[in-house]
């Protein structure tokens, strides 16, 4: 007897039982080729999902660093946070 059931399908179309499987297409396409002989990008795309949280977060924290650069350079200065810039010819040797 036939039944309906739920179906997900990556970016190409192709289909997967699991939305994980189909996302996990989709990051190793992402990624490409990765490495000789088969590639590692398939088993790169299971981390990054299974480890999402993590990789995440260290985005958050790089995007962070870089707004704060950004804002330090347009305020004149060349480093963000807790950097003293030593006045010119101060230099110790």
């Amino acid at each position: 007897m036939a039944h309906q059931g739920i179906a997900f399908f990556d970016a190409k179309g192709h289909y997967f039982k699991t939305a994980e499987e189909a996302t996990q297409s989709d990051l190793a396409a992402l990624l490409g080729r990765i490495g000789d002989g088969d590639s590692l990008a398939p088993g790169i795309a299971v981390m990054l999902l299974e480890r999402r949280a993590e990789v995440e977060r260290i985005f958050s924290e790089h995007d962070k660093m870089v707004l704060e650069s950004k804002a330090a350079q347009e305020n004149g200065h060349q480093l963000a946070g807790n950097v003293t810039p030593l006045p010119i010819g101060s230099q110790e040797g």
